[in-house]
């Protein structure tokens, strides 16, 4: 039997959304909840939400580019966004309007096909420029000033998801993928 997607966001969001081709992110604050975790050894720890790896994913399978552009590097940071097949990715990277610039130039896009999603300043040149801007809600004001929708979800706690399946309804393929997955 099927059902309709119980999902809805405000129809001026989709319409902002609806020609997105890539998808911005930053890690710390969006990815995971901000916080920084060391081992006994000093080593990094982090922790991702399951629902944001699947986002990541049906974006991919819905023909959305997901581009990580993080200030931080770690071991942990890398096995996970391996393991979710993300191609396009910078690491290190304070400055981050470059990495994006340089990003669409390899995708052959322009800013008013990509979306962002951010939580501080580093985050705010590129969400500035993007068609359409997301933070989390535990974001810093300045992020969810320039955003055209904040999530209800916090970051590291399913905010990207939220922001993958606003994505997804806006490019009509919401429905599809649900459908694919209930058979």
């Amino acid at each position: 039997m099927h059902k309709a997607p119980t999902l809805n966001f405000a129809p001026e969001l989709l319409l902002k959304a609806q020609g997105v081709r890539v998808a911005f992110f930053d890690v710390d604050g969006v990815l995971t909840d901000g916080g920084l975790y060391f081992s006994e050894n000093g080593e990094t720890i982090k922790r991702f939400n399951t629902l944001d790896g699947h986002g990541l994913k049906l974006l991919q399978r819905a023909g959305i580019t997901p581009v990580m552009i993080t200030g931080r590097d770690s071991r942990p940071l890398r096995v996970r966004l391996q393991a979710l097949g993300i191609e396009h990715v910078h690491y290190g990277t304070e400055d981050k309007r470059p990495a994006a610039e340089q990003t669409l130039q390899t995708l052959g896009l322009q800013w008013d096909q990509a979306a962002a999603i951010g939580d501080d300043w580093p985050d705010l040149a590129v969400m500035r420029r993007c068609v359409f801007a997301c933070a989390p809600l535990n974001a810093h004001e300045e992020a969810r000033a320039v955003a055209h929708h904040v999530t209800r979800a916090r970051g590291g706690e399913g905010a990207a998801r939220e922001f993958c399946d606003l994505l997804l309804v806006a490019s009509g393929k919401y429905a599809g993928l649900l459908e694919e997955s209930s058979r």
